[in-house]
């Protein structure tokens, strides 16, 4: 996925001085916008999110703003900021929003979420409180604490007679399985080096499917005991030449290279990961919680989540949104009111039943509201499990232009079969000049 870069150096950050005064006495009640981006199911939970919080508020305004995607949220977000117009808050990734908060275009929420009768920064997990703290203040309250897991076709297994996947795996297990559940379309197991052997040895099944991204490889990098950047709080250098981190990146590299296992570039383009693992040529997927809408969704489709495999340790990687305020928002107090109710319990459960989130409101993660046994996932604990071992990557300011410039170092790797060294001395050229244009939190 490519980012669309904000152009924040345009960016006339409106502060200060450009609150609308409220009669004296009368409840800041909006209007307000409120910018989001999601599939259809998450769009009319925010809806209905939003219908629940007018009837504890009346006479509150409150505009949902849509964007299609993450890039789309940071582009609309840019422009209306650069042209002094900003929605008054924002849902947005932890890996994303340093690019504004860098620019002091966020607002922060320290004083409001201590003299709050609703919530406290007790109630959620700290894991992700953490990831939104841009110089020494809580910058913006994440809605979700969800992670990288291994999402796997039952249906599958159990066709093929394959044990499936367990909860404390080694990468060795996983690699093993991944083998055996992938497939030609007679059913036969494809060994390393047969899947370019013609039509007879084409994987009909692949074993399993991952985005060649730096957050799909970062994980495996701290549970080898590697380091993905020489310093976590003002990185200037991924740390491949490190052994550890090294060997982790080949294994990623190697399910298709070495082993196969993983489907070509081609015959992603051709059907998508997401597409593929409910239609049944996909055997597992590492994904976040926010495929599972789509999951529960699909028909005939017998699934479920186990943890990420290991190499040493248990190691996850911290995927978490926030609601923040921004710095030009003409109705800060009215937003603080959405922003407070959307994080409460009940708020939270709104935004819960959709299925793509792992509420951060640590009450409500231990509820039926997420933990209902009768709703796939039946791991949904899962998640849970792997939040103490959670890890964030930077949130440098310019992390989403690095992101963007490491998936087509990697995509080259899986696809053409770059050499490693050839491969981290590229990641070195490329990324050190934007790691040095960053803004630390």
């Amino acid at each position: 996925m490519k980012k669309v870069l904000a152009a924040l150096s345009a960016i006339a950050v409106i502060a200060g001085g450009c609150t609308e005064q409220q009669p004296q006495g009368a409840p800041d009640l909006g209007p307000i916008q409120v910018l989001v981006s999601g599939s259809p199911d998450e769009i009319a939970a925010y809806k209905t999110l939003i219908d629940a919080y007018k009837k504890t508020k009346p006479g509150a305004e409150v505009e949902l703003l849509q964007a299609s995607n993450a890039d789309d949220l940071v582009t609309k977000l840019s422009t209306s900021i650069a042209g002094g117009a900003p929605p008054d808050a924002f849902l947005m990734n932890y890996r994303l929003y340093g690019q504004f908060a860098s620019k002091n275009a966020v607002e922060p929420v320290d004083e409001r979420l201590k003299s709050s009768k609703v919530i406290k920064a007790s109630d959620f997990y700290q894991q992700a409180m953490s990831a939104f703290r841009w110089g020494g203040k809580q910058a913006c309250m994440p809605q979700n604490v969800s992670s990288l897991q291994v999402y796997y076709n039952r249906g599958l297994f159990t066709k093929y007679g394959v044990a499936t996947p367990k909860d404390g795996w080694t990468w060795n297990d996983f690699l093993a399985t991944a083998q055996q559940m992938t497939r030609d379309a007679a059913g036969h197991q494809i060994k390393a080096g047969e899947s370019e052997g013609g039509p007879a040895a084409k994987a009909a099944v692949h074993g399993v499917g991952t985005e060649p991204v730096i957050i799909r490889v970062a994980p495996f990098v701290w549970s080898n005991g590697g380091r993905l950047v020489d310093d976590d709080q003002k990185p200037t250098r991924f740390t491949f030449d490190d052994k550890a981190s090294l060997d982790a990146l080949r294994n990623f590299i190697d399910l298709r290279i070495a082993y196969g296992v993983t489907p070509t570039d081609d015959e992603v383009k051709a059907q998508d990961l997401v597409s593929r693992f409910t239609k049944g040529s996909l055997a597992m997927l590492l994904e976040s919680r926010r495929i599972t809408p789509t999951l529960r969704n699909a028909k005939d489709l017998d699934w479920d989540v186990a943890s990420l495999p290991r190499y040493g340790n248990a190691a996850g990687i911290l995927h978490s949104d926030a609601y923040c305020i921004t710095k030009g928002s003409k109705h800060k107090d009215a937003t603080w009111n959405f922003i407070e109710y959307a994080m409460s319990a009940d708020g939270q459960k709104i935004i819960t039943a959709t299925g793509r989130t792992v509420p951060s409101h640590i009450e409500t993660s231990k509820s039926d509201a997420y933990l209902d046994p009768s709703k796939a996932p039946k791991n949904s604990k899962v998640f849970l499990d792997a939040i103490p071992g959670l890890r964030p990557v930077p949130t440098t300011s310019t992390w989403a232009e690095i992101e963007d410039v490491m998936e087509g170092i990697l995509e080259n790797a899986v696809n053409r079969g770059d050499k490693l060294d050839t491969v981290v001395a590229e990641i070195d050229k490329q990324t050190k000049p934007i790691f040095a244009r960053g803004i630390a939190p």
